[in-house]
């Protein structure tokens, strides 16, 4: 059985998968910072997305969509303004959004995946 660090890395590269098979570039991954860390950085040509991955082996503790409550998600913001900060150039023209990406199921390889985009 995977640990949860190892469960919560795989989840995190099946939604990168999910990601650049729907035309997504992935710019940055497991980006960290003093505030915390920013799962995946991706972009299209008009915009830039920081995607939160929730990683679940079922719902019997609560959807994944319900650990990204109003304080992770000002969080990611703060998270979001940092990494803009630091690389400016990736940003130029850009529209910036918070996307989260739930991974559900026993076997990451097989499991349901849901993408919330522009998480408000």
């Amino acid at each position: 059985m995977a640990t949860k660090d190892e469960r919560g890395r795989a989840g995190e590269e099946r939604a990168a998968r999910h990601l650049t098979e729907r035309g997504y570039d992935i710019l940055d991954r497991n980006w960290r910072h003093r505030q915390g860390e920013i799962d995946i950085v991706a972009g299209t040509r008009d915009e830039l997305v920081i995607v939160e991955v929730k990683t679940r082996r079922s719902d019997g503790f609560g959807h994944p969509f319900e650990a990204v409550d109003d304080r992770k998600r000002d969080r990611l913001w703060r998270l979001a303004c940092a990494w803009i900060a630091a690389y400016p150039e990736r940003v130029r023209g850009r529209r910036v959004r918070l996307d989260v990406i739930g991974i559900t199921g026993d076997d990451v390889a097989t499991a349901r995946v849901e993408h919330i985009e522009d998480l408000r």
